[in-house]
């Protein structure tokens, strides 16, 4: 992106202006860009992807992504659209429509990188008119949203917080082994940007694409079949977040926590795929989630794949009869 045109949208966001224009998805969907503060890469951006109702609302929710990943989810826009909320989703710094040239692809050295993102985007939310604002976040993403609502409790931005399959577990069969994350978290200290397989089965992303077994369009450079490879700073990163919530983290908001009712850990391409969390230990989530202080409830998806609105049609459907049933309740 030209320098001017970086400095133009970081004056204009720091009064407060948000400029949108055609997103990529087009059906109705605007992106704004908003430049952040340097990194130890260079500049950063964050991407807002927004979709309004046609009825003005006051509802609000903000769906953060997880790892490898970048918001593509049309449907389930549509779904949260159709409840009357105004949607929005972020691509965070270094994912998506946010990635730069000079950066690599998911970097990050703490979690709380990317609070500022979120912070952002709430802060749109609220001047473009929501007064009850559902945060969401998807595995990685829903590792960060709980340590973000911890680090907000009491100056809170967001009425409830829905976590798809979160990433509250770094020792499934699928990825880096214990006595592998005790040596990378030791060595991230001064080599934070030395590479390591991340550990997760490309059978996941065949599981979603269309172009493979899945029924999904998105773009396969931004969310790639092979999951790239991820930096010590990033392992010791997850696992220090990983840390905190098992010494419990306060969110004092209504939090539903979903998650599928199995994992699965096929070695060659099976239709197993489909029934399961392929990238997590379902009973490692429902015991980590234990550690939210506050009012939670935790609930299993028979049949849910890792990312639950990926899942088949029924089974998705499913999904969004328990978040939809929650969220009438809790954001109001």
């Amino acid at each position: 992106m030209p320098y001017l045109i970086l400095m133009l949208l970081t004056v204009h966001a720091a009064q407060g202006q948000v400029t949108y224009w055609a997103d990529i998805l087009n059906n109705g969907f605007k992106q704004a860009t908003i430049v952040q503060p340097s990194d130890y890469e260079g500049s950063v951006t964050c991407t807002i992807i927004r979709k309004l109702p046609a009825e003005k609302s006051q509802k609000a929710v903000l769906y953060v992504h997880g790892l490898n990943d970048y918001f593509f989810q049309e449907e389930m826009a549509d779904r949260f659209i159709s409840e009357g909320f105004n949607f929005y989703a972020v691509d965070l710094r270094k994912y998506g429509r946010s990635w730069l040239g000079h950066q690599k692809l998911n970097n990050m050295r703490d979690l709380s990188e990317y609070f500022p993102d979120i912070d952002t985007v709430l802060h749109t939310i609220k001047s473009e008119g929501a007064t009850k604002i559902l945060l969401s976040g998807h595995s990685a993403g829903g590792l960060i949203v709980s340590l973000y609502a911890n680090a907000r409790n009491g100056k809170e931005m967001f009425d409830a917080v829905l976590l798809n399959s979160p990433f509250f577990d770094l020792n499934a069969k699928s990825m880096l082994k214990k006595s592998a994350i005790n040596y990378i978290v030791k060595r991230a200290e001064k080599h934070p940007e030395t590479t390591t397989d991340s550990g997760i089965s490309a059978l996941y992303g065949e599981s979603l694409h269309k172009d493979f077994h899945g029924e999904w369009s998105y773009n396969l450079s931004w969310k790639p079949v092979e999951v790239p490879p991820v930096n010590f700073g990033w392992v010791k990163a997850i696992h220090d977040g990983l840390l905190k919530l098992s010494q419990g983290l306060e969110i004092n908001k209504p939090v539903l926590v979903l998650h599928s009712a199995k994992s699965v850990d096929e070695k060659k391409w099976s239709e197993a795929m489909f029934g399961g969390d392929a990238i997590l230990n379902v009973d490692e989530i429902a015991r980590q989630a234990k550690n939210i202080i506050g009012p939670y409830s935790i609930q299993s998806i028979p049949g849910g794949m890792h990312d639950l609105i990926l899942s088949r049609k029924p089974v998705r459907d499913d999904v969004y009869t328990t978040i939809f049933d929650w969220a009438r309740r809790t954001v109001k």
